[in-house]
């Protein structure tokens, strides 16, 4: 700034000196002082008072200093000077030019090392912000674990004394089901087709135990899409229709339908609506539950959950985008 102010003047040795070298070095010292220290030490901490009081110092320092030494060391060049230059101006102007060229610095430096706190601190918020969402993604994959094994447990405790044979194949299904569970899906995503193997499965395990007054229909894409989902985000809608929407006395009817346009994949489901008495604790509702915080946590403002209850019949729509 000096120099740049000085532009167009004679510029001999001693006029880039005193005018250009000795405040650029007070500028620097009070830019410096500032940036690796002062504010760190008194601004951040909002010790206001000292961080004034020292900047004030620092700037009158450097004003004195500067006129001190032109004074004593370049006292010629002032008197054998330009009649323009020989004439000073006014105090108060020249107090109001030299706090500009030291207010300058020390407001660079605040702005400079506010503005790389704030990238750092925005850094940190968000890998804190990141850590939390994965962390309550891993509980909730943890969460929904057992409880699917409970609930298959308990399917299975059904056939036992019925069926033998079928709870025999129902544990070997279990243990493929649950091998894809610990094995597979400890991923952010997994091909919607791996997915779409393991619902059917699922399924079929479920048919198992239900009478001939049960239907179950569903459909899913046959084609490769190449579509990636988060994994085991259907499994509780197709546990709830089982749990609900099934009755050892009277008929019923699951529907499953599975779309794909594009990158969204669109899931109903519908079901009769049988109402578990309470003392029934079969299951503890966590599934849905744990549905609706996985898909607020990995597709914010991307899906659309929906169910309905009507003429005895619940139905869920979901809709994902997947990218």
């Amino acid at each position: 700034m000096p120099y740049l102010l000085s532009y167009g003047q004679e510029q001999d040795m001693y006029r880039i000196i005193a005018h250009f070298w000795i405040p650029l070095v007070f500028s620097a010292i009070i830019f410096y002082s500032n940036y690796f220290i002062i504010i760190d030490r008194f601004l951040f901490p909002k010790k206001m008072v000292l961080f004034i009081t020292i900047n004030v110092i620092m700037i009158g320092c450097a004003i004195f200093l500067k006129e001190f030494i032109e004074t004593i060391y370049f006292q010629d060049l002032i008197n054998n000077g330009s009649e323009e230059e020989s004439k000073k101006p006014p105090f108060k102007m020249f107090l109001y030019i030299q706090l500009l060229m030291y207010m300058a610095p020390l407001l660079f430096s605040i702005a400079v090392k506010t503005t790389k706190r704030w990238i750092r601190t925005e850094a940190e918020r968000k890998e804190a912000t990141n850590y939390k969402l994965q962390s309550e993604l891993q509980h909730l994959h943890y969460q929904l674990q057992p409880h699917f094994f409970f609930n298959s447990l308990n399917n299975i405790y059904a056939m036992v004394d019925i069926s033998p044979d079928q709870a025999k194949t129902s544990i070997h299904s279990l243990s493929k089901l649950m091998r894809y569970m610990l094995y597979e899906t400890n991923v952010e995503s997994i091909l919607l087709s791996k997915e779409i193997d393991f619902m059917k499965k699922y399924i079929d395990l479920m048919k198992l135990r239900v009478s001939d007054k049960t239907v179950v229909n569903y459909s899913f894409p046959v084609k490769e899409t190449g579509i990636k989902i988060a994994p085991l985000l259907f499994i509780s809608l197709i546990e709830n229709a089982f749990k609900h929407g099934v009755s050892a006395s009277k008929e019923s009817l699951i529907s499953i339908d599975m779309t794909c346009d594009d990158k969204t994949v669109t899931f109903n489901i519908e079901n009769d609506n049988f109402p578990k008495l309470n003392e029934d604790k079969s299951g503890s509702g966590i599934g849905l539950q744990n549905l609706v915080k996985r898909l607020e946590l990995l597709y914010p403002e991307k899906h659309e959950f929906k169910t309905r209850l009507k003429a005895d019949r619940f139905s869920v729509h979901l809709d994902i985008e997947t990218s």
